[in-house]
């Protein structure tokens, strides 16, 4: 693989708003500066918006730390085809890394316009793009839904992912098939990242640890799918944004096979812990922490707060990511325990909302 040193490239985030990108963006400033970063994001209200404002107080103070590096954040959909044209044209990103997305399992049974509007017409205008206005790499959210209902396990990138469970899922397979016909159409070099349960700090509130918390604290009980039995990979977001780093300094090579025609450079890995945690120890370890922070009393009574429920539509029991590609590509492998990453929101949690 050829290396890319991202010091002095201009780079374009999009969903620099969100959880992912937002901390992207972060560790892009604190270590590869001098680097140019043009962030988009439309800041939609799908979740408290006061999050995201919040995240991005955190890039501006970053970027004032860092006075050699450029930051510009442009408030914007990506579906929107004039704006990102523009946006191209004017700032010729080297690297782009598209994390816009409309997130979610359960509200794309109920919002599918959203879905399509921003996973499958944004992505192609981004795609549309990085063909008129040749990149060096475009890396872009991919998402461990796209397993649907596999029953082998662990997921590998190697396995079919032709049984969606959801749209979400239908969606984010649709920006893999697309990324490797405009790979092998224009060359452009494309890598896609399957995320496992993204969870952290400033995360987003409708993942389960979010919620859970937000319930626990106003005396409401939660719902625990599929009895408990439910299997997550949570993989902390410091070890998602390392790996999101690294793999957009490698793009997949370029190459012409024996037709004469470009092999498309085009990559798909996990990024997931590789070691999926049961429900109910995830939930136990959470309440532990919650009370270490002082989030919630020391007597607090979970028992009373807590109901087991059967699977949801969309759902599946088990993600569990093969991410021995990942190692062997990047030398990097997520290490972050659930503990130590649960703490670091409790803390967060605790400061942000001032409980």
């Amino acid at each position: 693989m050829n290396e890319i040193d991202l010091k002095h490239k201009i780079i374009l985030v999009t969903g620099a708003a969100g959880f992912i990108g937002a901390n992207l963006v972060l560790e892009l400033l604190s270590t590869q500066s001098p680097v140019t970063i043009i962030g988009v994001d439309s800041v939609n209200d799908y979740y408290d918006v006061s999050i995201k404002e919040w995240r991005l107080e955190q890039i501006e103070k970053s970027a004032g730390e860092h006075p050699e590096s450029s930051w510009e954040f442009v408030r914007g959909n990506i579906a929107d085809k004039p704006l990102i044209d523009k946006l191209f044209a004017k700032y010729k990103p080297a690297v782009v890394v598209n994390l816009a997305a409309q997130a979610g399992v359960r509200y794309s049974i109920t919002n599918p316009d959203v879905y399509i509007e921003s996973n499958v017409i944004g992505f192609y205008n981004i795609l549309e793009a990085c063909r008129n206005h040749p990149v060096e790499h475009l890396v872009y959210a991919s998402s461990s839904s796209v397993y649907g209902s596999n029953k082998k396990v662990p997921y590998s990138t190697d396995d079919k992912v032709d049984n969606p469970v959801s749209l979400y899922a239908a969606t984010k397979k649709s920006n893999e098939l697309f990324a490797h016909a405009y790979s092998k159409l224009y060359n452009i070099p494309s890598t896609g990242l399957r995320f496992f349960t993204v969870y952290g700090p400033a995360g987003r509130p409708d993942m389960a640890y979010f919620g859970f918390t937000n319930k626990l604290i106003k005396g409401d009980t939660i719902e625990i799918f599929n009895y408990g039995n439910c299997k997550r990979d949570f993989t902390y977001v410091d070890d998602i944004v390392e790996g999101v780093k690294r793999v957009m300094q490698k793009p997949p090579q370029k190459q012409v096979g024996e037709d004469g025609l470009p092999i498309p450079p085009y990559a798909v890995y996990n990024i997931g812990n590789s070691s999926p945690e049961n429900l109910f120890d995830f939930v136990t370890i959470l309440q532990e922490e919650l009370i270490r922070a002082k989030v919630l009393p020391s007597d607090y009574d979970f028992e009373a707060h807590k109901k087991l429920v059967p699977m949801q539509p969309g759902d599946v029991p088990v993600t569990y990511a093969d991410t021995s590609a990942l190692e062997q590509d990047f030398g990097f492998k997520p290490n972050t325990s659930l503990r130590d990453g649960l703490r670091k929101f409790a803390e967060w949690y605790k400061e942000f909302y001032k409980v």
